[in-house]
């Protein structure tokens, strides 16, 4: 496995990636490898990809409900098969 140096980085840049690294739950190192792959990537199929983040993002949806939140917890908890199971504590 090869390695690469960076010299001169701008700290702000460098900060920059640290924090998209800590964002993405990857180390800078895995990040600056995630970014090269996804650039290269980019290049041959002619179109930007999503982060992993983007991802869950969008397979997750929203939830939207304009009743107030009780009237929410009390519909789930009434749709609950078994509620007195943790009565007895854990």
């Amino acid at each position: 496995m090869s390695n690469l140096q960076i010299k001169g980085i701008d700290q702000g840049l460098y900060q920059e990636l640290k924090q998209l690294a800590a964002d993405e739950n990857r180390s800078v190192s895995q990040q600056v490898m995630f970014l090269i792959r996804n650039s290269l990537a980019q290049g041959r199929r002619g179109k930007q990809g999503e982060t992993a983040a983007q991802t869950l993002l969008s397979l997750a949806g929203s939830w939207e409900d304009d009743r107030p939140a009780e009237e929410i917890i009390q519909d789930v908890k009434s749709m609950r098969r078994s509620s007195t199971r943790l009565s007895q504590g854990l």
